[in-house]
Parts: C-alpha cells; sequence; structure tokens
C-alpha cells in the first residue's frame, strides 16, 4: 500500500514539472515573437520592415499569384 502512494506521488510530481517546463517553452516562445516583431528587418531593400509586415507582403504576393491564375482564359 505504501508503494502505491510512492508511485502517485512520484507521477503527480513529474505531471507538474512537466507542466512547469511547458510553461517555460511557451512563455520563452511568446517572448520571443514579440521582440521579433518589434525590430525592423533590413533584406537590402530601400525601407525597413517588421516580420509581420514581411509575412503579410508574402501572403499578398501568394494571393495575387493564385487569383491570377484563377482568372486565366485557359480551361
Amino acid at each position: 500500500m505504501n508503494d502505491m502512494k510512492r508511485t502517485r506521488t512520484q507521477r503527480r510530481l513529474q505531471r507538474g514539472q512537466a507542466m512547469v517546463e511547458y510553461s517555460m517553452v511557451n512563455w520563452i516562445l511568446i517572448v520571443a515573437l514579440i521582440i521579433s516583431s518589434s525590430v525592423r528587418m533590413d533584406w537590402g531593400g530601400a525601407q525597413k520592415q517588421n516580420i509581420f509586415d514581411l509575412f503579410f507582403e508574402a501572403y499578398q504576393i501568394y494571393y495575387d499569384s493564385y487569383y491570377f491564375v484563377l482568372n486565366l482564359p485557359f480551361p
């Protein structure tokens, strides 16, 4: 009976440690995203853009090319 209590306690402690590690990893990722979104990047162009602007520009190019292909006169 005492062994059963010990294994339950060990499992609970391991589960708690996993949750702490998971929370720390999430916190690090969120902080990295916030910092990277505020940093201006220069990719050799005339204007500096942050990461969100670059993603939106890439999405706009993708959307325009997809829309262009759908409107081609070929069947």
